[in-house]
C-alpha cells in the first residue's frame, strides 16, 4: 500500500509493507479498517487502493478479507471490555486523518 494508505515517516515500513509482522499494534493491525465504538461500525479509509477487493472477498467467508475482519471483531471485542477510550480515540484519530467510508457487509 505504500505511502497512499501509510505515513512514510513510519520507521517500521519496509519496501513490501511492514517489518513488525503480527507485533504491529492493533491501529496498525485494523488499517484499512477503522472502528467507531460509539456506532460499534467499521468503516474504511476511502483512499486505500485495495477496499474493492477487500469489499469482494467479504462475500466469501473463507477469504483474507473475512479472516481479517473476524480477527479485528475479536480484538475490538476485548477492548470494548477493557479500554474504550482507546477505541475512542483511535477512531477520533482515523476520522482526523483519513476520508472514512462505511464498510458495505457488517460481519
Amino acid at each position: 500500500m505504500g505511502s497512499v494508505c501509510i505515513e512514510t515517516a513510519c520507521t517500521h515500513l519496509g519496501p513490501r509493507g511492514c517489518t513488525m509482522g503480527e507485533d504491529k499494534p492493533l491501529s496498525c493491525k485494523l488499517y484499512p479498517l477503522s472502528y467507531n465504538p460509539r456506532s460499534k461500525k467499521f468503516s474504511f479509509d476511502s483512499d486505500c487502493p485495495l477496499m474493492p477487493e477487500y469489499q469482494a472477498q467479504l462475500a466469501s467467508p473463507t477469504s483474507e478479507a473475512s479472516a481479517h475482519l473476524a480477527s479485528m471483531q475479536t480484538a475490538i471485542a476485548a477492548l470494548h471490555k477493557t479500554d474504550v477510550a482507546f477505541l475512542r480515540e483511535n477512531h477520533r484519530i482515523d476520522s482526523d486523518y483519513f476520508d472514512l467510508k462505511p464498510l458495505r457487509r457488517q460481519a
